[in-house]
């Protein structure tokens, strides 16, 4: 789609000022560069910088760049869409001389600017020159990106830099509701009212997450909202997402703003939605796979039928709230999708409906409680969902800031950690290493293929900052292994993602059948 604009705007955009650049996709360079000057005879005036707009494109990012701020240049900002003034929606925003990156999309825009479809045709920036001195020449230069339709979230990259560069394990919540869906909290007066985003974000920056999902129902107005309160969050990745909420079932959809028809209905099914949703470079997650599904609580449980593509989906939410010791606990399911050969990350959400709820329950969680921790490149969009992809993933129940585990194998010169897979010959001793952090007392439980197996001589951590380490013999078959901790009081504290032992060459009939 990207190639299409970028052609469409080169037949389009002739004007002396502007010069259409092709896009490198690995810098993502800007669709159109316009440069100019202005002087003197521009003091307190305004000026059109235009540029074309080829239909099909869904969003438009701007970076507005000039000199002469040293000898007290003045330039403010605007945005005209076709029409200008003239048309009803042609006044698309004024950030005058505080903003030089912007954004403007049908869901979304950069607080001064206004969300709205992108209509194709003769856009304008509009330049506000409240000073410039007679005598003085002031170079501008603006860089613009069009987006087509489907394009990720933190697309382009300028408007997505990662709050934290280096790689790491980052903690978040990945299931939160506000007042964009059934999210609610006590006003001033102590009426139920809809729950401001703004409090969903403060609460989980106070518990000390990383990043955070928000997931309202099939909605994705959220977004608006995310854009205005990222800057000020500058230590809390904001990530949108939406609960795609059916008759049958419903499901985590993370990282994208994309249109996406959930009605399961008719002809259309499960799977339908889920291939549409692999168009949009996001993360789907089944949600509480084991809960009722009637006048109880109306399509809360997995029930697709036909039974959806497992291979369609990503992950699946096996802790909901508190229900990991509960019949509600979403790990059996899990486990039965690893055993029928499924790749399924797990991950947790506090499914969060009360930004200033304290406690947790089956219906719902604090905020951060479980948290989901992913070990990430950086603590960006694209990094966090690769991160889940890969499985590089293990959930704190509790949503405590330092327990910690991270397991690797080693089959020769090969290794392997949670989510990874590894080539184990026939009869070759893998060796598996757990590190520990804050979880001395606790008893490591090991699972082979949907069974608890006895691999170490000594279950029990017994400091803080413990090394576990245990063998494992291939048998030619392929099989999966991860890790569970349980606290002296048998209580779930960390689940592990597996690693998926195989074969060379990948073959080879899973021992599960």
């Amino acid at each position: 789609m990207r190639a299409l604009l970028q052609a469409l705007a080169l037949l389009t955009a002739l004007w002396p000022t502007a010069d259409v650049l092709a896009a490198d996709p690995s810098e993502r360079k800007p669709d159109v560069v316009m440069e100019g000057t202005l002087d003197g005879r521009d003091h307190q005036r305004y000026r059109t910088v235009p540029f074309d707009v080829p239909a099909g494109t869904e969003r438009i990012t701007v970076q507005f760049e000039y000199d002469g701020r040293e000898q007290k240049t003045t330039v403010d900002l605007g945005l005209l869409g076709p029409g200008g003034f003239s048309s009803p929606q042609g006044f698309r925003g004024w950030s005058g001389g505080n903003k030089r990156l912007f954004t403007v999309s049908s869901t979304d825009a950069t607080p001064s600017y206004l969300p709205g479809g992108i209509a194709p045709g003769r856009w304008s920036l509009l330049l506000g020159i409240p000073n410039i001195r007679q005598g003085v020449t002031s170079r501008y230069r603006a860089q613009v990106w069009l987006d087509g339709a489907g394009e990720p979230f933190w697309q382009p990259p300028v408007l997505a830099a990662p709050l934290r560069a280096e790689a790491g394990w980052y903690r978040g919540d990945l299931h939160l509701h506000d007042a964009h869906s059934d999210g609610s909290c006590k006003s001033q007066n102590g009426v139920k009212v809809p729950c401001p985003l703004f409090l969903t974000a403060q609460a989980a920056a106070a518990r000390g997450l990383d990043f955070i999902a928000i997931t309202d129902h099939n909605t994705v107005s959220q977004a608006n909202g995310i854009r205005e309160l990222q800057p000020y969050f500058d230590r809390l990745l904001l990530m949108p997402g939406r609960e795609i909420t059916t008759f049958s079932g419903h499901a985590n959809l993370f990282g994208s703003v994309a249109p996406l028809d959930f009605r399961v209905s008719g002809d259309r099914e499960w799977d339908d939605v889920l291939r549409d949703a692999q168009q949009l470079q996001a993360v789907v997650s089944i949600n509480h796979p084991i809960r009722p599904s009637d006048e109880r609580c109306m399509g809360c449980g997995w029930t697709p039928s036909p039974a959806a593509d497992v291979n369609l989906l990503q992950a699946v939410e096996v802790v909901n709230g508190m229900d990991a010791d509960t019949p509600y606990s979403g790990i059996p399911f899990w486990h039965a999708q690893l055993d029928a050969g499924h790749r399924l990350t797990a991950i947790g959400g506090s499914d969060n409906h009360d930004a200033a709820q304290s406690l947790s329950g089956l219906g719902g969680g604090a905020i951060g409680q479980p948290t989901t921790v992913v070990h990430a490149r950086e603590l960006s969009m694209p990094a966090i969902l690769d991160g889940l992809r890969a499985g590089h993933v293990f959930v704190d129940v509790q949503g405590t800031r330092a327990r910690w585990m991270s397991m690797n194998a080693r089959a020769g010169a090969k290794t392997a950690g949670m989510g990874d897979t590894l080539s184990v010959p026939n009869g070759t001793t893998v060796g598996f290493e757990l590190q520990t952090r804050d979880l001395a007392g606790a008893r490591v439980v090991v699972w082979l293929d949907g069974k608890q197996v006895q691999l170490l001589d000594d279950a029990t951590i017994a400091s803080d900052g413990q090394t576990l380490r245990f063998d494992w013999q291939g048998d030619g078959r392929a099989h999966w292994l991860r890790v569970d901790v349980r606290g002296p009081d048998g209580t779930l504290w960390l689940i592990g993602n597996p690693v998926y032992l195989r074969p060379p060459g990948g073959s080879g009939q899973s021992s599960s059948g």
